[in-house]
């Protein structure tokens, strides 16, 4: 299994979803990511566990996380 950091263009293309949602999701905190130095950096397990844990419909639905 593949256990790299992923960067925010690579995170964006992975979810189909652009990257200005991806720093909305980080700023409502609610995609799990890793701020290191000044880069945001992902791990692909922590957000696939996410997804399926229906936190992108509550974001899409304005509730709170």
């Amino acid at each position: 299994m593949e256990d790299r950091w992923l960067s925010v263009e690579e995170i964006a293309q992975y979810l189909g979803i652009s990257k200005d949602t991806v720093y909305t999701w980080i700023s409502a905190k609610g995609i799990p990511a890793h701020k290191i130095g000044r880069l945001w950096k992902f791990k692909k397990d922590e957000v696939d566990t996410w997804v399926r844990g229906g936190k992108v419909k509550a974001f899409k639905a304005g509730e709170e996380l």
